[in-house]
């Protein structure tokens, strides 16, 4: 590999000479910086980028770690980092928890030995049910930054990024009651995780704030190992009153209309569907579903700054916690 070093002797220039040169420092003449490129260019010379950065105590490149890559809504977050943090100058290095707490460990102890800068993540599954992130908080006491995105936890001090969970259910409440709706429903697949329960408490809000609303909060919670499809198929069985759906996770909500359908049910005028997350498919049910946008662009984008900006930072600054707010898309299955 051609190093400094090579440059300069076969220049019989100094090391610090062709390093300026390529810097294209003012103390270096035109001529020598020309001559210095040149067989640069012919050798075909690459910086050595871990040395640049055991000198710079920077390695220019964050590490991402998300519970799921088949998951849209995480699939379009890491394209959002990504195109960030390229635009910012960084690279990523990414890396799949699988929604395990040991994969997660491993991830965060494999990069933090001067692999990366800082991490970007949502916590695993398993770490939030358990209720165990000391791994994270380890990370911070490292003096390496985290920024938290759409699943975090009270017990992390660091940066976040978060959607208006609360809101965007209580939201999309407010409008089923608005269209009269007397037995809204509420399903969910992520009742473990803490943007379920912030979506499940905005739901629960919304129905006790209705003075005329006279039944009690249904919440259908489908564990991983159930069927969606039986356990919604049971849904309209044991309630067949129902008139109002809201799912607070990405799938549920088309499976809903679908078996809604295949019952009979004119949609939107017997009963309204609202899902969760304006991505992938769900626009493009029939009828067009409405949903609650959770602007993943935006999420992903603003955890890159939030990370650049906590390492370009001398001062030990609060932590910062930025909400995206969310956007009700009326569409085809509500009035």
């Amino acid at each position: 590999m051609v190093t400094l070093k090579h440059l300069a002797e076969q220049l019989n220039v100094s090391i610090s000479t062709v390093s300026k040169a390529l810097h294209d420092s003012e103390e270096i003449s035109p001529d020598t910086i020309d001559r210095v490129k040149a067989l640069a260019k012919h050798l075909n010379y690459k910086p050595n980028k871990v040395a640049i950065s055991l000198k710079n105590s920077k390695t220019n490149t964050i590490g991402v770690i998300i519970p799921n890559i088949l998951n849209h809504f995480f699939a379009k977050a890491l394209y959002a980092i990504e195109k960030e943090a390229s635009k910012q100058g960084y690279n990523i290095i990414t890396c799949l928890s699988n929604e395990k707490k040991a994969k997660e460990i491993n991830s965060l102890q494999l990069l933090s030995n001067g692999s990366v800068d800082g991490f970007i993540m949502s916590i695993a599954e398993e770490s939030q049910i358990a209720n165990n992130v000391t791994h994270i908080t380890d990370i911070l006491n490292q003096h390496i930054p985290v920024v938290i995105f759409d699943r975090v936890s009270e017990s992390i001090e660091c940066d976040k990024v978060i959607i208006d969970d609360f809101g965007a259910a209580y939201e999309a409440t407010k409008h089923l009651l608005s269209e009269g709706r007397k037995h809204i429903v509420l399903i969910s697949c992520i009742d473990d995780l803490s943007v379920g329960k912030l979506r499940t408490n905005g739901y629960v809000e919304a129905l006790s704030e209705a003075s005329d609303y006279n039944n009690k909060p249904k919440i259908i919670t489908i564990k991983t190992n159930d069927t969606i499809e039986e356990s919604i198929q049971e849904l309209f069985k044991n309630n067949p009153s129902v008139d109002g759906i809201i799912s607070i996770d990405n799938t549920s909500g088309v499976v809903a209309l679908q078996k809604a359908i295949k019952l009979n049910y004119n949609v939107p005028e017997d009963l309204s569907i609202i899902g969760f997350s304006d991505e992938n498919v769900l626009q493009f049910t029939d009828p067009k579903l409405s949903t609650i946008s959770q602007h993943t662009l935006d999420i992903g984008k603003s955890s890159v700054q939030l990370l650049i900006n906590r390492l370009k930072s001398k001062d030990q600054q609060k932590p910062v916690t930025k909400t995206i707010k969310t956007k009700l898309i009326l569409r085809e299955t509500t009035k």
